[in-house]
């Protein structure tokens, strides 16, 4: 999905908009989506940072919703349910630095070394285990390859080297990042 400036600006108007509203106790908003493009089905992230830390992040892997409705609740659901932190208040809403990362669709790989840092995303399963890393996690850290898929199984709860179990799945995916 390439997204124009001006619908990566709704999206995130729409994500200050829903976590402002909230404060007020009022239904997440609905301003008039006319672009196509956000209204197709896409898997999103939105991860919400105060002063340059991490203040939240809460996304679905999968589109089951149109995007503009998947940002609105991902970025309530970062700002107030991720159990890392505690619920944002208003004060800090005024200081709220907001990214979005709209996913591609999910591909299985056999071979890690088609891990692109800085260009992919991975999500590793393991049984009931799974867990997933956004593309910029590596490049902010200044991982390499291994050093990512390592901790992307910690993530998931798994031992860090279970990336070179062949029954552990990897799965990479792209993300178009504002």
């Amino acid at each position: 999905m390439h997204l124009t400036q001006e619908e990566k600006d709704h999206l995130k108007e729409l994500a200050l908009e829903s976590i402002r509203t909230k404060f007020q106790n009022e239904p997440e908003p609905e301003l008039g989506i006319k672009s196509e493009t956000l209204k197709q089905n896409c898997g999103a992230f939105v991860t919400l940072k105060t002063h340059g830390s991490l203040r939240g992040c809460i996304g679905l892997i999968v589109g089951m919703k149109p995007l503009y409705k998947t940002i609105t609740e991902m970025a309530r659901a970062a700002a107030f349910d991720d159990p890392r932190f505690t619920p944002l208040t208003e004060k800090e809403a005024d200081k709220l630095e907001i990214e979005i990362s709209v996913l591609s669709p999910l591909e299985k790989i056999d071979d890690p070394d088609k891990i692109e840092v800085g260009n992919h995303g991975i999500m590793i399963r393991h049984g009931y285990y799974s867990g997933l890393l956004l593309p910029q996690v590596a490049t902010e850290y200044g991982w390499d390859r291994k050093t990512f898929l390592r901790h992307t199984c910690l993530k998931a709860g798994l031992p860090e080297s279970a990336w070179r179990d062949p029954a552990t799945e990897i799965q990479i995916f792209t993300a178009e990042i504002f």
